[in-house]
């Protein structure tokens, strides 16, 4: 196997000891190490591959008004615009094939924001000082692995020196991995929560036995942008977007949003897709204490230990009706919403916790009044899990591919 490329960012100045170290395991492996220096306030220990100039002007300043302007939150700012765009440049040229960086919270948000310009499966490790604590502003909807670095990122002695060993060794058995051939179907997106999952398992296994790949994202605000990101990539033929709660935490102030472009990417490339109002029944928060005390006397279910789920009232009902029509409206392709007229999830069901007819009804009348007239609306009398609801909504959409690549 020929040596692969590893770029290795960071700040060569006052880490420079530590990269110095891993640049050397990196070619005892025998693959090349590709050093982009991020350091702002010094001179790199070694000569750097990519010098940090050409980082702060990717970033839209040279490094000397950086240096002049000493002003710490600028610099944060420049380089980690700077960086990921140098990256993105390194590979679309075809001169990375991975990327590794190391560092302390400052450090990580340069090195992420350069992993992240990656494309999903390209390895990406990151060995952070933050890697055990809450590493969705680093990684985002991207494929990195964050190594915790136990210790600071700021020398080298027989602890740093096994993690950044071990480091290497994960990026290395990444860049050395062969994906085995496989059979190549056509993707579909669907949406999923807890309380839709028997709705997609057997909507999945339909599809699957038409000759289609299911990919299924848990929508908890970052599945539901992985979904978004995957879709605008055009790895996508299809959307089965039938779990659209992430809709209700980004209008009410739930953790599980996925911001305000969810449910755009498909109508942008005007793919065909199927929607359905899964789980618009409820707002996620965490654990019972963490609900807002403005939502205290609301309808709460404790989901589990984590999660506490509230009842969405029928004017928040109309509200998201409203928006997931006009959502719908973007689109430029094929497009059907279903609405199961006995509950949008397991709990919205006859006799169970979150049943609440005069609530669904608000947002089944704001989809039919706000939706463009020719999108077909398909009103079932059954639960958005029931195998009626699955068969209509999976048949709908296999006709829809049918006719587009007809």
């Amino acid at each position: 196997m020929m040596g692969k490329t590893i770029a290795l960012i960071g700040a060569l100045d006052t880490k420079g000891a530590d990269y110095a170290f891993v640049k050397r395991e990196i070619e005892k492996r025998g693959h090349y190490a590709l050093t982009i220096n991020t350091g702002v306030l010094g001179e790199p220990l070694f000569e750097p591959d990519v010098p940090a100039e050409r980082v702060s002007l990717a970033g839209g300043m040279t490094l000397d008004e950086l240096r002049r302007e000493k002003d710490k939150s600028l610099a944060m700012s420049v380089m980690t615009r700077g960086i990921a765009k140098v990256v993105k440049e390194l590979f679309d040229q075809g001169l990375i094939d991975g990327g590794l960086s190391m560092g302390g919270s400052n450090g990580t948000m340069i090195g992420t924001s350069g992993l992240r310009a990656l494309p999903v499966g390209v390895p990406k490790v990151m060995v952070s000082t933050v890697a055990s604590g809450d590493t969705q502003p680093y990684v985002g909807i991207s494929d990195i692995v964050m190594v915790p670095s136990i210790l600071d990122v700021a020398g080298l002695n027989r602890i740093s020196a096994k993690i950044y060993a071990n480091a290497v060794g994960i990026i290395v058995g990444m860049v050395e991995s062969e994906v085995p051939p496989i059979e190549t179907k056509p993707l579909i997106t669907a949406s999923m929560f807890g309380n839709t999952t028997k709705l997609i398992n057997q909507c999945a296994t339909q599809l699957e036995e038409n000759g289609y790949e299911v990919l299924v994202f848990h929508a908890t605000g970052t599945g539901g942008k992985t979904m978004e990101s995957l879709i605008d990539q055009g790895y996508i033929t299809g959307v089965l977007d039938v779990t659209t709660t992430e809709l209700a935490d980004e209008l009410v102030g739930g953790v599980l949003s996925a911001g305000p472009t969810r449910m755009e990417a498909a109508a942008k490339w005007a793919l065909p897709q199927v929607i359905a109002p899964g789980c618009l029944d409820m707002v996620n928060f965490w654990g019972m204490s963490t609900v807002p005390d403005k939502y205290r006397d609301r309808l709460l279910y404790c989901w589990n230990d984590n999660i506490t789920l509230m009842r969405t009232t029928p004017e928040e009902n109309a509200k998201l009706g409203r928006l997931l029509a006009e959502k719908a409206n973007r689109s430029k392709g094929e497009v059907a919403i279903f609405l199961p007229l006995q509950g949008l999830s397991e709990l919205d069901a006859p006799g169970r916790e979150f049943w609440w007819p005069e609530a669904d009804q608000a947002l089944f009348d704001a989809i039919r009044q706000y939706a463009r007239k020719d999108i077909s609306i398909y009103e079932l009398d059954c639960n958005i899990n029931d195998a009626m609801f699955a068969q209509a909504v999976t048949s709908k959409l296999l006709d829809m591919l049918q006719h587009e690549y007809e």
